[in-house]
């Protein structure tokens, strides 16, 4: 497990993130259980569509954890990110401290002594125009501000679901989604730009060329039952986490939302 010693760790950790597609219908649905039970040393979710304050105290403040919370400011039962850790970050920065990218609670950053962990719930592209010029200039700012802290020199975790499928063997069905977003080339292009400018897809740098994982499927269709997946859930490192990462899961049998939960193991 995580060892504290003054924040500074003797580098084991089991980092779980997941999009519960709503905390409050996850906890009925038995996905909180499911995370006590599995007791990672962080657990990071996203679109919790709740403000801390409508949370059961167990699910706000659950024992041996410390837990942060960033809401959508306006619109209620949308978006929103939360972090629970076994261990205290030195300070935690809630957005990305630009106004127009912060009102919809998409981003909880924990530093901690060796790195900082970042856990993000990326726009969805959906809905015209718009709200794809919102995500691709939301994705530049968060490459701006991963960078400056890079620069700085910190390593970096980042996590969540990002909302675009990488490459054709992270979606069962991509030239039909050639033209939807989450697969346009443009987004696409962008987590290329991640990876040139130094951060590894934990999960495909330890299981290059494995097909059929996905960790989001349209239950409308019933899509998963058939596995028409897509992977949109990541976790990527800087070189220094990388170096120390053993392995990397996608848990598709877990219950509990439209995505699966995803995790990996550093030490």
């Amino acid at each position: 497990m995580l060892v504290d010693i003054g924040i500074c760790y003797d580098f084991y950790m089991r980092i779980i993130s997941w999009n519960v597609n709503g905390l409050r219908a996850n906890v009925k649905k038995g996905g909180f259980d499911w995370f006590i039970n599995e007791s990672p040393d962080i657990y990071c979710i996203q679109e919790t569509k709740a403000h801390p304050d409508q949370l059961d105290d167990g699910v706000r403040n659950p024992a041996g954890y410390f837990s942060y919370f960033d809401h959508s400011k306006g619109r209620k039962g949308y978006s929103g990110v939360a972090v629970y850790s076994k261990v205290k970050p030195d300070k935690v920065e809630y957005g990305l401290g630009v106004p127009e990218y912060d009102q919809e609670g998409r981003l909880l950053a924990l530093f901690f002594k060796d790195f900082v962990l970042l856990n993000n719930y990326f726009p969805n592209g959906g809905g015209g125009p718009e709200r794809l010029s919102f995500k691709l200039r939301y994705y530049e700012e968060f490459l701006k501000y991963i960078n400056k802290l890079k620069n700085q020199g910190s390593e970096i975790i980042f996590c969540g679901d990002i909302n675009t499928a990488h490459t054709e063997i992270d979606l069962a069905r991509p030239r039909e989604n050639i033209n939807n977003t989450g697969f346009l080339p443009i987004e696409r292009g962008w987590l290329d730009k991640v990876v040139i400018a130094g951060y590894t897809d934990v999960f495909r740098h330890l299981h290059q060329g494995e097909v059929g994982k996905y960790t989001w499927w349209d239950m409308k269709t019933f899509a998963r039952d058939r596995n028409v997946g897509w992977r949109i859930d990541y976790f990527f490192v800087t070189e220094g986490i990388l170096k120390m990462v053993t392995k990397a899961k996608i848990l598709d049998e877990i219950m509990g939302s439209d995505h699966c939960p995803i995790e990996i193991f550093i030490g």
